[in-house]
Formats: C-alpha cells, structure tokens, sequence
C-alpha cells in the first residue's frame, strides 16, 4: 500500500462540506480540519500510484470547495514505539 498525504486549500465558507465530500472518497482514510497554511489534510491509502492521481485529480480537484492541493508520497512510516525500539537497541 502507498500512503499519501494530501494537503488541501478550500473555500472558508464551505470547510465542513468539503471535509465531508474528501472523507467519503474510497482510498481517504482520513481528512483533518487544521490551522495553518491550509485548511485540510488527507491521508490517502492507496494500491499504486495511478490510484492517487485517479483520487487527487479526478476526485478531490473536482470537490466544489477545493481550490488547490498539493500531494506528499509517503516513504516509510514512524510511530512512537518504533521510534523508541530504534533507539533501545543494544540496550
């Protein structure tokens, strides 16, 4: 599975509708409402690459709302308990 990271700049007057619509596409796992420089985040999870263009260009771009996006490709994941075991190695 790839993992994507979609950060979205929406029209301010329709923020929750467009959170909704992103979240409800097949391949978002998870859509934030955050401060900042942009006003939604995206985590797509999906098989390969043509399935995040099929997701962020013929999906999200087309949402009423979504003014620009602008797509981050996932290399590996952390988590804190790995994190943590990376470090106590050897220990």
């Amino acid at each position: 599975m790839i993992t994507a990271i979609v950060l979205i700049s929406a029209d301010v007057h329709h923020i929750p509708e467009t959170a909704q619509a992103v979240a409800e596409i097949p391949g978002v796992t998870e859509v934030y409402s955050c401060a900042g420089d942009v006003d939604l985040i995206a985590k797509l999870r999906v098989r390969d690459h043509e399935q995040i263009a099929e997701v962020v260009t013929n999906q999200i771009n087309r949402i009423s709302g979504v003014t620009h996006t602008a797509t981050h490709i996932a290399f590996r994941s952390y988590a804190s308990a790995d994190t943590e075991a990376t470090f106590s190695l050897g220990e």
